[in-house]
């Protein structure tokens, strides 16, 4: 049976001390979870930038990998305010989430500079979480061929390495709903497919995210790896919830 990844994006909610509380309850389900101890369920969690070297303390004795909300498009150097791939490797960072639709949307990132970012963070080891979806609801077909129009563009001269892809459609962001189990699963399918057919991406897996919750995994029965959840997440008893889905759902 597949692995199953489990990713959570804290964004911007919590204080530090908000966030050292939720490390350690999750460290202590996810950690004591027998999926997860496995490797059956893949977990990583992404917390601002200041609240990383909490993070990765908290997960250190446990299976939980640690993600950055962003990484920059460029190397070391007279960047300022940037965090670098290396720094986020360098620190124990493994993934880094690319392209978010709140990342376009309010600091007007482009296409070019996803690519950027994407090429920096498989240099340097880092699992690209790259973030694509159709901005407002289409059908099907235009929504799939939109989604897999920014995944050629995320990759477009990317150096060889695993990335998860997480189709969070924009206009389910934040919604009451997740987009309908159809239109998910012919979505997930046509990415899963082109990843399939590019031997650069070995060991990559496409998961949901927007306004993802309770019963999505066992809806989708298996046509997606997983699930990226954002303010679900914030209830530590819910993201354990969501874990014995994940498990059930293999």
């Amino acid at each position: 049976m597949p692995r199953m990844t489990v990713g959570v994006s804290l964004k911007a909610y919590f204080g530090r001390a908000q966030a050292r509380d939720w490390f350690a309850q999750v460290a202590a389900l996810a950690g004591e979870h027998p999926a997860v101890r496995s490797g059956d369920i893949e977990v990583f969690v992404a917390p601002n930038y200041l609240h990383i070297d909490d993070a990765l303390r908290a997960f250190e004795t446990t299976p939980v990998q640690v993600s950055a909300q962003d990484v920059s498009a460029h190397g070391r150097g007279p960047y300022t305010g940037e965090v670098t791939a290396l720094d986020l490797q360098e620190a124990g960072v493994r993934f880094a989430e690319i392209g978010h639709a709140e990342r376009r949307r309010l600091f007007h990132e482009t296409d070019e500079m996803v690519a950027a970012k994407t090429t920096a963070a498989l240099a340097e080891g880092i699992v690209p979480v790259l973030c694509l979806g159709e901005t407002s609801a289409a059908d099907v077909d235009a929504a799939a061929a939109d989604t897999l129009a920014q995944l050629d563009s995320a990759l477009r001269g990317a150096p060889a390495g695993r990335i998860v892809v997480a189709y969070e459609p924009v206009w389910a962001i934040g919604a009451a709903e997740p987009a309908a189990v159809p239109h998910i699963t012919a979505v997930t399918r046509s990415l899963r497919a082109r990843l399939a057919d590019d031997p650069a991406r070995i060991g990559s897996s496409v998961i949901y995210g927007g306004s993802a919750g309770p019963g999505l995994l066992t809806a989708l029965s298996g046509d997606a790896d997983g699930v990226f959840l954002g303010r679900f997440a914030h209830d530590p008893s819910a993201f354990a919830a969501v874990l014995d889905e994940a498990a059930a759902a293999r």
